[in-house]
């Protein structure tokens, strides 16, 4: 039996039959690995410094969340510096192209962004689109609810300005989003939450486009599931518990 736990927000997935935990990359091969290959070097770490101190915010963040809206294109890091404090809005960023519709990533090449509660699991360097944060599409539930064989895969948040079911946000935007998780990584966060939802539930145009959006009952419960971790956070700028049941549905344990 398998199940999947998130923790303050984050993911930890366990294998109940062998023990297995499922890791992400040593902290010191991501962070020693981009500081060497980055191009910016002192000058984007002096850059998001200065930032931070604008802001009134410690640097660098222990903990970062970042949460991004489809149909807003928009792509917002929120961070704090002690798991008592609550999350501040340190910065929005624009989503420059993303495809698919309204509704949660179901199968391989339906070139949907997925919808739900995600994590961080991969820092690539190298990749063909400047540089690119996986994320751990499938989750728990992805798995329960979408196709068995090929549920699809590779979701990254990266540059440059194509998608194929990723968040492309250009080159220097993500500079700063990689250099910052990078940050949080080598302070001690092993999972960096990362929750995608539809549209942005507090703005009324993207709520109207939401309403007249959503085709079928299956597509409108889950959406409707999703939207109470963000009421949750817009209420105390902290995560939730969340667990996910044997229906593939989220639930959150106050």
């Amino acid at each position: 039996m398998k199940r999947l736990l998130l923790l303050s927000g984050l993911f930890i997935y366990f294998s109940l039959l062998s023990g297995d935990v499922f890791a992400q990359p040593s902290v010191g091969d991501i962070y020693k690995g981009y500081v060497k290959s980055a191009i910016p070097g002192n000058a984007l770490a002096d850059s998001l410094r200065k930032q931070f101190e604008e802001k009134n915010l410690a640097w660098p963040p222990q903990a970062l969340y970042i949460r991004s809206f489809k149909y807003d294109r928009a792509l917002e890091l929120w961070v704090k510096n002690n798991d008592a404090d609550s999350f501040i809005l340190f910065k929005t960023y624009k989503v420059c192209m993303q495809s698919g519709r309204i509704g949660p990533k179901r199968s391989e090449g339906d070139n949907q962004v997925p919808e739900g509660f995600y994590y961080i699991n991969e820092f690539n360097v190298r990749s063909n689109y400047h540089l690119a944060l996986g994320l751990n599409y499938p989750n728990a539930s992805d798995k329960i609810l979408s196709d068995a064989q090929r549920p699809g895969g590779d979701i990254y948040i990266h540059g440059n300005c194509v998608s194929t079911g990723c968040i492309a946000i250009q080159d220097a935007p993500i500079e700063e989003v990689f250099f910052i998780a990078a940050n949080a990584k080598a302070n001690g966060q092993d999972f960096i939450p990362v929750h995608i939802f539809p549209v942005n539930y507090s703005v009324k145009k993207s709520l109207n486009y939401l309403t007249e959006s959503i085709k079928g009952e299956v597509v409108h419960k889950y959406v409707l599931n999703i939207k109470a971790v963000y009421d949750f956070f817009e209420r105390n700028k902290k995560l939730p518990l969340i667990l996910v049941n044997k229906k593939g549905d989220y639930v959150i344990n106050n």
